[in-house]
């Protein structure tokens, strides 16, 4: 069984969905702290975020919250947007 067909017994659609976003945004701030060269104990003292929380949520250990995500993303000048599903898909 390979892991789409795993993926597929296990999860319904839109749990799939959910953590393929999930996914998505954390290689996104992964991305832009390395883009712009800030170690995850700098972007502790820039997010107030402890860097063990950091740490495990690069790689996948944590489910963060809203509220964690929102204040990394505010150190780098971004933040997220609600947007139709219907229009990222097409």
């Amino acid at each position: 069984m390979d892991k789409q067909e795993i993926q597929n017994t296990l999860y319904i659609p839109q749990e799939t969905w959910d953590n393929e976003l999930g996914i998505l945004l954390i290689n996104d701030i992964i991305d832009a702290r390395k883009k712009e060269g800030i170690t995850q104990k700098q972007l502790e003292a820039m997010s107030g975020v402890k860097q063990p929380i950091i740490s495990r949520m690069e790689r996948g250990n944590t489910d963060p919250k809203l509220s964690t995500i929102l204040k990394i993303l505010g150190s780098f000048g971004k933040t997220l947007q609600i947007v139709s599903v219907k229009e990222n898909k097409e």
